[in-house]
């Protein structure tokens, strides 16, 4: 299982802008401290997570943060409704479009997605795949 995922940012006050802008609207919860931003989904009393933490941090390094050529951060949002609306607050909390909200040709026919890059250029995918909404057959 995968137990987190970090990312590097330069500018944290950016980086809350920027993924407050949607991931509470998924459930996540957010702690601050002096090393950065960490991001979760409600664990119940008594259980292990069974979703990843997703951390923002400055690199532990000292040097400064780049992003990962092909890696990306997929976070999954309920209805294509909710893709296209936090696609949107994301754009205006500073992130940047790299691809608008929509179905994929090679994906499945329910797989609604929309891609993002974060103001350090994380490249991030909010996506659907809800059975219960019209597919790009329907």
């Amino acid at each position: 299982m995968i137990a987190y995922i970090t990312v590097g940012a330069n500018d944290i006050a950016l980086a809350k802008r920027f993924y407050t802008a949607f991931l509470p609207a998924l459930g996540y919860g957010l702690k601050e401290g002096p090393e950065g931003l960490s991001f979760a989904l409600p664990v119940p009393r008594g259980q292990a997570p069974v979703h990843p933490e997703f951390y923002v941090k400055p690199p532990f390094d000292g040097q400064c943060a780049s992003t990962g050529n092909g890696a990306m951060v997929a976070f999954e949002a309920d209805t294509q409704q909710q893709v296209r609306t936090l696609h949107a607050a994301a754009l205006a909390a500073g992130g940047t479009n790299e691809g608008n909200p929509g179905f994929r040709d090679a994906y499945s026919p329910n797989f609604f997605v929309s891609y993002l890059r974060d103001p350090q250029g994380n490249k991030i995918a909010l996506f659907s795949s809800n059975p219960n909404e019209p597919g790009r057959d329907g």
